[in-house]
């Protein structure tokens, strides 16, 4: 069956101060394109066609942050999955480089009832929803995934593990993190 996208209308804005064409999702979930005043409209309307993937993530995300609990529709999904394709594993990667912690793969899955998980082989499976979280708390759970490399338990020793990665911030990350539940917006 097929899906189709999320829809949003953009509103234009001309500025005599914008030196150059800038997207941004308002707090009420609009598309603000600000253009210098110059700029033909068609012209930035084009650039901001090319960045649709961007806006439509930036959507969902605003969502998430607005406390929106409904399940996500199936075309937000869609656009999700690619997001989290490309965002988890770099920041995984980047994660096990800061440190110094191995895993074999990592894999995006759309699971709700987790945020990520981890195999006595070191293999690493990460929901697709952890990219509608912000930064910290996707660092927070890649960590924390990590770590299970090391101690596939919840010890004291794991946590001391996650929060000597996290410089001490295990405790309050992981209170944050409980604000958000995966697969939903």
């Amino acid at each position: 069956m097929p899906t189709t996208a999320p829809t949003y209308t953009i509103e234009v804005v001309r500025s005599r101060r914008a030196r150059r064409i800038s997207l941004r999702i308002t707090r009420e979930g609009g598309v603000r394109l600000t253009i210098p005043w110059w700029q033909p409209k068609g012209l930035a309307l084009r650039w901001a066609e090319e960045r649709r993937e961007w806006i439509e993530a930036a959507l969902v995300r605003q969502r998430t942050r607005m406390g929106d609990s409904a399940p996500m529709s199936e075309s937000e999904v869609e656009v999700l999955r690619g997001v989290a394709k490309e965002k988890l594993p770099r920041m995984l990667a980047a994660a096990a480089e800061r440190t110094g912690l191995r895993y074999r793969r990592v894999t995006v899955r759309k699971t709700h009832s987790r945020w990520g998980s981890c195999t006595r082989e070191g293999n690493i499976s990460l929901s697709l929803y952890l990219a509608t979280l912000p930064d910290e708390l996707i660092d927070y759970v890649c960590v924390h995934e990590l770590c299970h490399t090391v101690h596939p338990n919840h010890s004291a020793e794991f946590h001391a593990l996650v929060n000597h990665h996290l410089g001490g911030k295990e405790k309050a990350l992981a209170a944050k993190l409980r604000a958000y539940h995966p697969g939903r917006k």
